[in-house]
C-alpha cells in the first residue's frame, strides 16, 4: 500500500555517533527539526560547540516528500560531505531531518573517495543510533468565538480528536487546534458551522 501523501519517516528524537578514520574524528548528529530556519538554528549551535574543529558539515531534507534539500561542505571539496551526508539521509527514507557531521582532522588527508566514504558512514552511524518513527504532517487550525459557544467548539475538537495548543476563554474567546494537515479541512468546515465563530487565516503546515 502506497504511504499517505503528509506522512513521512524521521527520527523520533536526536541521536549521535562517532567515527574515526586515519586519526581523523568524526562527530554525527541526527536531530529532527521542523523547517530550514530550526535546522540553521541547530547547525550554528554545534559549530559554536565545536568551533575548534576543522569543518562542520551537514545536509537536512523537509516535507513529507523530501522535495527540500540543503547540504554543504564546509571548506572540503565540493561534493565529498553535505552530498554524501544528504545521500544518506534519503537512502534510509527519512525526512524532516538534520544531520551535521563535525571532523577533527587527524593529520592524514583521507582523499576524495575516503572523505566520501567517511562522511557517509559518520551520516548512517548517527541515524542507525537512533529510533524511526512514521508521522504525519501537521497544521494549526484558529478562531475566534463567544463565550457561549464554547461547547460546541469542545465538542468539535473532541470528535475530531485534536490537540488544543492554546485556548483564551473571556467574553471573546481564542482556541488553536492542532491536527493532522489532511484533516485540516473537515475541522475548519465544522467549527464554520458554529455560530459566531470567526477562523483565523490558515497557518503554515508544521510537524509534530
Amino acid at each position: 500500500m502506497a504511504a499517505e501523501v503528509n506522512e513521512y519517516r524521521t527520527l523520533k528524537a536526536p541521536a549521535e555517533a562517532v567515527i574515526r578514520e586515519k586519526m581523523s574524528r568524526f562527530l554525527a548528529f541526527a536531530i529532527p527539526v521542523a523547517s530550514a530556519e530550526e535546522a540553521k538554528s541547530e547547525t550554528a549551535r554545534i559549530a559554536r560547540e565545536y568551533h575548534d574543529a576543522r569543518h562542520v558539515c551537514w545536509a537536512y531534507s523537509l516535507g513529507a516528500d523530501g522535495s527540500e534539500q540543503m547540504s554543504n561542505d564546509n571548506g572540503e571539496p565540493s561534493g565529498t560531505a553535505g552530498k554524501p551526508i544528504l545521500g544518506q539521509i534519503r537512502s534510509q527514507q527519512l525526512t524532516y531531518l538534520l544531520i551535521v557531521v563535525v571532523r577533527y582532522f587527524g593529520g592524514i588527508k583521507l582523499g576524495t573517495s575516503g572523505l566520501i566514504a567517511a562522511y557517509r558512514a559518520a551520516a548512517l552511524a548517527a541515524i542507525e543510533a537512533g529510533e524511526p518513527v512514521t508521522r504525519h504532517e501537521t497544521t494549526t487550525v484558529s478562531a475566534t468565538f463567544p463565550y457561549m459557544a464554547i461547547n460546541d467548539v469542545m465538542r468539535v475538537a473532541k470528535d475530531l480528536e485534536v490537540k488544543i495548543t492554546d485556548q483564551v476563554f473571556d467574553n471573546t474567546c481564542s482556541i488553536t487546534l492542532r491536527i493532522r494537515a489532511d484533516h485540516a479541512d473537515a475541522l475548519r468546515q465544522k467549527l464554520d458551522n458554529i455560530d459566531g465563530l470567526s477562523l483565523l487565516p490558515p497557518d503554515n503546515i508544521i510537524t509534530p
